[in-house]
């Protein structure tokens, strides 16, 4: 993309995408910090009693929000988060309402993603079951909604949704510290806090003093929603020169007949499910695009793991599906992902356009340069990155259609 015009015009389009992330983000968070406490402590108090998160999305997008979710609270990436059960259920094990029927039991926690008519038959066997249920939209019958629609962007409903999983996940661990505070539970000695009060100071709460504890749950909820309002900010503002040549190569190839595939690990698995299907439906005008994703057959990753090693689960596909002409997104947030780096040198040697977005300070991707186009989000905090790198790669999107 060599007109300056143009350039400037999409350089114009990021800004305003990065204005209206931000806030949207303010307001929501603002408004909702106090109800999302109060949710986390509800969440804990099942979860002490046994229960399981139970996530579930019909649409392919919400399908991978599901996922996600469930990625989340089973393999905990921040050191001291415990492991606590969750299931994602998507459509390929039969309709959701009866996967729910089958599935839920009364001690659990049903959440739901989207606003069709199958999520929401779901959710009124999730709440028939006993579950307690949340939702993301008003009128879905949930116990607890919390509503979007008034975001009239649906990548910014969603990321605004993955912010708010990821904060419940990050903050219902703080009502285990307090056992005092769960249905159920007894009280235990609160410890000193040290050096980590200035992180969390709710630590160092008497464990009768549930308030003030959700008031500074829901202080640390607007805390983390700004952390990744200024990791969008760097991003997208250090980036968007990246994200429009970026744009303009995948343009180029998709317009050829080429295909993009998407690929990632844990909770960047499930953002190239997203990827996949943001570029399978319409946008700004665009036709749906062709795009595979390298994470969706565990038949494949499974055998490829078994009997060569994990390092290759995805090169082997792109040896088998890449060619010349497609396009490659890969997903890291470390940019050390040993598989994800295999794929990349692979697609290279075969000729493919290479897109990686990375967080930390790029790690090996981004020094040995072994992508075409590398997005940084320059953070160490898993959550935040996984956050912006998916307003980066909507933002690419819709730079694909404006693109020239």
């Amino acid at each position: 993309m060599s007109d300056a015009p143009a350039i400037a015009s999409a350089a114009a389009r990021v800004e305003e995408l990065l204005r209206d992330r931000a806030e949207a983000n303010l307001i929501f968070f603002d408004r909702e910090s106090e109800r999302i406490s109060r949710l986390c402590h509800r969440m804990a108090e099942r979860f002490a009693r046994g229960g399981r998160l139970v996530a579930f999305g019909a649409t392919p997008a919400d399908r991978s929000d599901a996922r996600h979710v469930a990625v989340e609270f089973v393999h905990p990436v921040i050191v001291g988060k415990r492991a606590l059960p969750a299931l994602g259920l998507a459509g390929e094990g039969g309709p959701l309402r009866d996967q729910v029927a089958l599935e839920a039991e009364p001690g659990d926690i049903a959440l739901a993603f989207g606003d069709d008519p199958e999520t929401y038959a779901a959710l009124a066997a999730a709440r028939e079951r006993g579950c307690l249920t949340v939702a993301f939209a008003a009128g879905s019958g949930a116990e607890w909604e919390f509503e979007l629609r008034a975001v009239a962007d649906p990548y910014i409903r969603q990321e605004l949704v993955e912010t708010l999983y990821h904060v419940l996940w990050e903050l219902v661990h703080v009502f285990f510290d307090h056992r005092g505070l769960l249905e159920g539970r007894a009280a235990e000695p609160v410890y000193d806090t040290g050096e980590a009060s200035f992180l969390y100071p709710f630590l160092g709460q008497q464990e009768h003093d549930l308030e003030a504890i959700v008031d500074d749950v829901g202080r640390s909820v607007v805390m983390k929603a700004a952390e990744v309002t200024a990791l969008r900010r760097q991003t997208l503002t250090e980036s968007s020169g990246m994200l429009i040549a970026a744009a303009a190569a995948l343009r180029a190839r998709l317009d050829a007949g080429g295909r993009l595939l998407a690929l990632g690990n844990g909770g960047s698995a499930t953002d190239a499910m997203d990827v996949v299907a943001d570029f399978r439906s319409p946008r700004s005008g665009g036709p749906p695009r062709r795009a595979l994703d390298l994470t969706e057959d565990t038949g494949i990753i499974t055998a490829v793991a078994n009997d060569i090693g994990t390092d290759a689960i995805f090169s082997r596909q792109v040896i088998a599906y890449g060619r010349p002409a497609d396009a490659l997104i890969a997903l890291s947030t470390s940019g050390n992902s040993r598989s994800v780096i295999a794929a990349l040198v692979e697609a290279r040697k075969r000729g493919l356009l290479t897109i990686a977005f990375v967080g930390y300070d790029g790690g090996q991707v981004a020094v040995d340069g072994l992508a075409d186009h590398v997005v940084i989000s320059r953070s160490e905090h898993i959550p935040r990155i996984q956050e912006a790198q998916a307003s980066a790669y909507h933002v690419l999107r819709e730079l694909v259609e404006i693109v020239s």
